[in-house]
């Protein structure tokens, strides 16, 4: 709380002086002289998705896993968060890392208030006996919740029969309705076939495939997904 008005003329304000009252007696009675001040900017307070970009620490070992509670210090403000790990790209949609990158360069995403200046950004780890553990560092890249963070998941199946350019594929479904939902996705096999879902084939997730060249009975078909994640709802200063 600063002392707008009130001085007296026992403490004559000067350029460049501050005085603030209700200053606990502990902080009075310290040593240091040193008192740091800081302020918020216009809806700084608000709460968004922070995206920091990282780097591991060299001296940081052991796998840290999607949405771990870890602390995050931004700034001058620290709180714990669950964040998600992405790659660092240029595109419009970045793939998710189920764990915390040992190499290179990755972004995590977590709930943090809006921070709209270039800051310091560290993530650590507190461990059960209370330490903290230093994990990365880098910079604030955003604080931007239209950031398209994507997991990817590959459904995969085995010819059952092939006729040349056609087969009956079996284990990439297992009933009918989810053909009939992912007819529109174009299919790929492991020796770079590409093909459609024509129709499904009894009840128990069979269905036929026509491909653009021949099969072999050895390939493997493969439905790659991508669905969009957000950070794990988890927020609470340090």
């Amino acid at each position: 709380h600063l002392l707008s008005s009130g001085i007296n003329a026992e403490w004559p304000l000067r350029p460049g002086d501050i005085y603030i009252s209700e200053v606990p007696l502990s902080l009075r009675d310290s040593t240091s002289s040193t008192i740091t001040l800081f302020s918020l900017l216009p809806h700084e307070q608000r709460l968004s998705v922070q995206h920091v970009a990282q780097a591991r620490h060299p001296l940081s070992t052991g796998t840290v896993k999607g949405k771990e509670q870890l602390l995050a210090q931004v700034g001058f403000r620290r709180y714990v968060v669950k964040p998600i790990f992405s790659q660092h790209t240029k595109s419009n949609k970045h793939k998710m890392e189920r764990f915390m990158p040992v190499a290179g360069n990755f972004v995590a995403s977590f709930y943090a208030p809006i921070t709209l200046t270039e800051s310091p950004a560290v993530l650590f780890k507190v461990e059960e006996d209370g330490s903290v553990t230093l994990l990365s560092t880098g910079t604030l890249l955003s604080c931007d919740p239209d950031r398209v963070v994507c997991k990817r998941v590959v459904l995969s199946g085995h010819p059952a029969k092939v006729n040349k350019r056609s087969a009956v594929v079996r284990y990439l479904f297992y009933n009918r309705e989810d053909i009939a939902y992912f007819k529109p996705v174009q299919v790929r096999t492991k020796h770079g076939r590409r093909g459609h879902i024509k129709e499904a084939l009894g009840t128990h997730g069979h269905c036929k495939i026509t491909f653009d060249k021949p099969i072999q009975q050895s390939d493997t078909v493969l439905i790659p997904l991508y669905k969009r994640v957000f950070p794990k709802w988890h927020f609470e200063y340090f």
